[in-house]
């Protein structure tokens, strides 16, 4: 399966500034990074975004690099399954079969939203280097559970070069200048 710029919509869970704070340093920092490039994709290329906070009264909001970068209101949940909050249901581009999420944590929030749309006959496209658990060992369980269970696997530059699919024109030279950010 491979992602379709036309059929994708990106969901960013949970990058929140007080939940950030308990993340690996150094890989909280590269997540961030990474975040950032994929969100201006998604612009350049005109994928909606949607964007999640878990329980923002306590983790605060979403991180600052990352919020000036966002023009929609973040939905709130208490839920961990971002499906179960029906303000994100009802925001979903019912059009767009494929989902690519990406944040925090990995094996909570991220593995059950991935499952539940999975279940409810999404693609669904878990951007693992701009996805994060506080322990390097739950990450790396929650992939391989949601590998188990089909979910692809991807990165932020296979996802960006799909959607893209030509290395011509001004819009690969713009995604271009993105991806040597990653380097």
């Amino acid at each position: 399966m491979i992602n379709d710029q036309s059929l994708s919509q990106v969901v960013m869970i949970d990058m929140q500034e007080k939940l950030a704070d308990v993340m690996p340093k150094p890989e909280i920092k590269k997540i961030i990074h990474t975040s950032q490039v994929l969100i201006e994709a998604t612009q350049l290329l005109d994928i909606p975004l949607l964007h999640t906070e878990q329980y923002p009264k306590g983790l605060g909001p979403t991180i600052k690099n990352l919020q000036s970068l966002l023009h929609k209101k973040a939905i709130e949940k208490k839920v961990f399954s971002c499906v179960d909050e029906p303000q994100f249901k009802s925001a979903l581009v019912k059009t767009r079969s494929q989902i690519v999420l990406f944040g925090m944590e990995t094996h909570i929030c991220i593995l059950q939203t991935a499952l539940a749309l999975k279940a409810m006959g999404k693609e669904v496209f878990v951007v693992e280097d701009a996805t994060l658990s506080r322990s390097n060992l739950n990450h790396q369980n929650a992939i391989a559970r949601l590998r188990h269970e089909s979910i692809v696997i991807t990165n932020v530059e296979s996802v960006i070069f799909e959607w893209l699919r030509i290395a011509e024109g001004d819009m690969f030279k713009a995604v271009s200048q993105l991806i040597k950010r990653l380097t």
